[in-house]
């Protein structure tokens, strides 16, 4: 375990997620004294990789959104903020764009790239009838975006909003299926804000993904980190934040050190921050755990997507007549979820991964999964079944596709996470992969110094995660320092 080296900070962080580390970076620029400590011995949070048998895999990672090239669309974009402000290049990612995507439901499919009027062209041929609403809502959506972003936004309803502009339930379904699959913590719904963010992040930007994947955005965060003399302490969890008149005076770390900060920006999740504080348990008892968390299964190939005719980056799929987004009554929910294969992407100068790679998204049970003992043989078979029952549902909206014992010839490894799996490796409780339904747009809590940044501020995806810890940097510790 690593120890802080100091005693006292500028700005302590929680957290060595994507947000944790861009605020580390954001503050580290303007030389303040900073630490962030990390409970686990990895980087990354919910989009991180580990090795296993000589494979690499990634964590949370089928696409980073809000991808623009370089040239006049990039002025102003998401992806270019977060550039300057952390003071990286685009080289840095070094992503490359996807090769197109899809949205697949019994008797319809939505192609998109990451050229908007595909998928405008897409709903002219398919729904010729809602064309006009779906440009009056892309309208409505565009004289949203300040207001989307903006920290003090009133929540609305998207499917309500989205019910003013698209009469077809089956449209309404393909489109909230992407976004809320890629961001929203709330069941059967999602918030217009977040809605509109995430609507021009995948349908008006769009996806890339660099070609060592995850870690090369990690090690593009924490190498800046460390350049700029940011002190990063892994395996050092806080135990306790402890409030004196009215703001954090204290942070105990789980090995009884005790140290001291100006501001603390926590990643950590709502509910699993206040938990922190020593006086905040009568109020955490009013939070709103998140419902939502996921399984994922992922299999190494020894032939690329493209030679079993596998041309699509992702694929949304749903297989029921309307999309159910919310917690299942089984282990796992396979009517939806998403299909990825990383090697469909644009790699500069040829390159090629060096396995196939087949991932399976789906939403799952939380208190089914824990009720699992994690070293006995159900849980083991359970992860088996299931993994099975996902190969088959991601078959089904598969060109061309192999039965699952011919898949399983060219399968060279697999592996799956599961809801526990996401508990202890970040520490949200439920296993809430987007955290609590309510977000904290302004980032405060009950302490004048502690401040939310990730999950639930409410800016989500890898690019919004950097943002928030960006924009919460810049809000609550360098004010007017930290405006360009």
């Amino acid at each position: 375990m690593a120890k802080p080296l100091h005693s006292h900070y500028d700005a302590v962080i929680i957290g060595a997620g994507m947000s944790g580390l861009a605020a580390g970076i954001r503050l580290a620029l303007f030389e303040k004294k900073v630490v962030i400590l990390e409970r686990h011995n990895a980087a990354g949070g919910l989009n991180s990789f580990y090795f296993k048998d000589g494979h690499k895999h990634d964590v949370g990672l089928h696409a980073m959104t809000n991808y623009v090239p370089p040239g006049p669309r990039a002025k102003g974009a998401p992806l270019t903020k977060l550039l300057r402000q952390l003071r990286l290049t685009r080289e840095d990612f070094d992503l490359a764009e996807q090769a197109g995507s899809r949205i697949a439901w019994p008797g319809a499919s939505l192609r998109f790239t990451n050229d908007f009027a595909v998928l405008e062209s897409e709903v002219a041929r398919v729904f010729p009838q809602e064309i006009d609403g779906f440009r009056r809502l892309d309208v409505a959506i565009r004289a949203a975006a300040t207001e989307s972003l903006a920290l003090d936004a009133v929540p609305r309803s998207a499917r309500a909003v989205l019910g003013e502009y698209i009469k077809d339930k089956v449209l309404a379904d393909m489109l909230l299926l992407p976004l809320m699959y890629y961001g929203s913590a709330q069941e059967h719904d999602m918030e217009w804000g977040q809605f509109c963010i995430m609507w021009q992040a995948l349908y008006r930007e769009g996806f890339a993904r660099p070609f060592e994947g995850v870690r090369k955005i990690i090690h593009a965060l924490t190498d800046k980190y460390r350049t700029l003399g940011g002190e990063r302490c892994m395996k050092c969890g806080v135990k306790q934040l402890r409030t004196h008149e009215g703001k954090i005076a204290e942070i105990l770390l789980d090995d009884g050190t005790v140290i001291t900060a100006d501001k603390i920006i926590s990643s950590a999740g709502l509910v699993e921050t206040l938990r922190l504080c020593d006086d905040q348990k009568p109020e955490v008892e009013k939070q709103a755990i998140g419902r939502l968390s996921f399984v994922e299964t992922i299999a190494l190939l020894d032939k690329a997507p493209r030679e079993f005719g596998w041309d699509d980056t992702i694929i949304f799929f749903n297989d029921a007549e309307r999309l159910h987004y919310a917690r299942p009554e089984d282990l796992v929910d396979p009517r939806s979820g998403v299909i990825c294969c990383p090697n469909n992407y644009q790699y500069s100068g040829g390159r090629q991964l060096p396995e196939g790679i087949l991932r399976v998204t789906a939403q799952a049970n939380f208190d089914r999964w824990m009720a699992l003992v994690p070293d006995a043989t159900a849980y083991g078979a359970e992860k088996k079944e299931w993994f099975a029952h996902l190969q088959v549902a991601a078959l089904k909206f598969l060109p061309n596709a192999p039965s699952l014992p011919a898949l399983e010839k060219h399968t060279l490894a697999t592996d799956m996470f599961t809801p526990r799996t996401v508990l202890h490796f970040t520490g949200h409780l439920a296993g809430a992969i987007y955290g609590a339904s309510r977000k904290v747009r302004d980032g405060r809590t009950h302490s004048s110094n502690l401040f939310l940044c990730g999950t639930d501020q409410g800016f989500l995806g890898i690019t919004g995660a950097m943002l928030s810890g960006i924009t919460m940097a810049n809000v609550h510790i360098l004010g007017a320092g930290g405006r360009e």
